[in-house]
């Protein structure tokens, strides 16, 4: 049964923290990000094992495997747009839709020992280029389609939700 697809504007979490996986973000540091994002890899490495990777918790929820293959794009997809936010001045970022994503690239049909796999390698990828950034890089800017604007510290910041969010979505399934 296809996921209802959603619609939220999630840079909310740069203002206030979240309700469900209590993520703060003005408590983390940017300069956290690279070791930040290898940790949350290894807890994916974990989560893609699990016997029940497949089993989505109910009709409205993606199973871990779907949660793992969204978490290895947003890493590919955050190191392309943190490279242009590296190398261009102010870039326009296309607009991404998860939703399609997940559909056309058959996510829950995918091996989950592969994203286990292609998730550590975009993470380690992500991560290495969040190290290429300076001090003096933070207040670069880059803008997503929909107007949200970004520096490289608030986009560190707005990314590290994603993927502890989903730790938080995946463990909410398997205690049930």
């Amino acid at each position: 049964m296809p996921i209802v697809p959603d619609d939220k504007n999630w840079t909310w979490v740069l203002e206030r923290p979240c309700r469900d996986c209590g993520f703060v973000a003005e408590n983390f540091e940017p300069a956290d990000t690279p070791s930040s994002i290898r940790a949350n890899a290894v807890r994916w490495q974990e989560l893609l094992a699990h016997p029940n990777v497949r089993l989505r918790p109910n009709d409205s929820t993606w199973s871990a495997l779907e949660y793992g293959c969204h978490v290895r794009d947003v890493f590919r997809l955050f190191n392309h747009r943190l490279e242009r936010m590296l190398d261009e001045d102010a870039p326009q970022f296309a607009n991404w839709d998860q939703d399609v994503t997940a559909i056309e690239e058959r996510y829950s049909e995918q091996n989950p020992a592969v994203v286990a796999a292609e998730l550590a390698e975009a993470a380690e990828v992500l991560a290495t280029t969040f190290e290429r950034v300076t001090l003096g890089d933070h207040e670069r800017t880059g803008f997503r389609s929909d107007g949200a604007a970004f520096t490289i510290g608030s986009f560190a910041r707005y990314l590290m939700h994603d993927p502890l969010h989903h730790v938080w979505d995946v463990e909410q399934g398997y205690d049930n």
